[in-house]
């Protein structure tokens, strides 16, 4: 089975074999995966990180040996960029961007050079909301996992990723990890707190701050209100969001 690793700032997963298509999630520069299936312009990947699976161009991407990619599995994967812009640089001297996030430890395998600040290990719990805070007034973008554009789930997985807590990439998914509490009241900044629609459907996801606040991604990256009906809009004077559920994963 073929493998691969990104070696752009930033490639696109998409639901199907077409620009066009919604985006699923995003790949940072240095995050490697399976090729389930390739085409001529396309190839259905399988994220080794979260499992999530997609398709992405085959110009965005360049081929790992079983060798390297069993390298990068048996490694310390947990070197993250930790600055929201940084660079490599590239055996002919071109400089590559990296975003916040951007997985910096085995670069040396497509041929670039890390020279930044990064994270690695498991940090402390209150490490979490400073993280998040990196994140402050990033777009909405739905599948984004950056500053440049970040959808709910995406900021919650890459603030967990950053201190060394893996987290799945959708809500409803990330809802199903953790040990769950009965009340607000017991919630700890860095908790996640799980909202869900109409449906009952679970579909947006933040992260508990002190006194009763929750950052999360609603059209940008946020700080609201929240008590035990849901997140409270201030600038609409209602709540956007109902609480289905907090959840202790850290």
């Amino acid at each position: 089975m073929p493998y691969g690793i990104a070696h752009l700032s930033v490639v696109p997963v998409r639901n199907q074999a077409d620009d066009a298509a919604e985006m699923r999630t995003q790949l940072l520069c240095g995050e490697h995966f399976r090729v389930l299936e390739k085409r001529r312009y396309w190839s259905r990947i399988r994220v080794a990180y979260d499992k999530t699976e997609g398709w992405i161009s085959n110009h965005q991407y360049q081929e790992l040996t079983e060798e390297a990619y069993k390298e990068i599995e048996r490694g310390d994967r947990n070197h993250y960029a930790s600055d929201l812009v940084s660079y490599s640089s590239t055996e002919s001297h071109a400089l590559i961007p990296l975003l916040l996030g951007s997985s910096v430890g085995h670069l040396h395998m497509v041929g670039q050079r890390f020279e930044g600040a990064f994270a690695n290990g498991t940090r402390g719990k209150s490490h979490l909301v400073d993280t998040a805070l990196m994140y402050l007034n990033a777009p909405f973008v739905s599948g984004g996992k950056t500053p440049f554009g970040i959808d709910s789930a995406g900021l919650t997985q890459m603030v967990y990723k950053i201190n060394g807590y893996d987290l799945l990439r959708d809500a409803a998914e990330q809802a199903k990890q953790g040990e769950a509490l009965s009340f607000i009241e017991e919630s700890e900044e860095g908790d996640l707190a799980f909202f869900d629609n109409n449906e009952g459907i679970i579909d947006h996801v933040g992260i508990i701050m002190r006194d009763n606040y929750i950052i999360h991604a609603y059209g940008k990256v946020r700080i609201d209100r929240i008590d035990h009906t849901g997140i409270f809009d201030a600038e609409q004077g209602r709540y956007s969001h109902s609480l289905r559920v907090i959840k202790k994963i850290a």
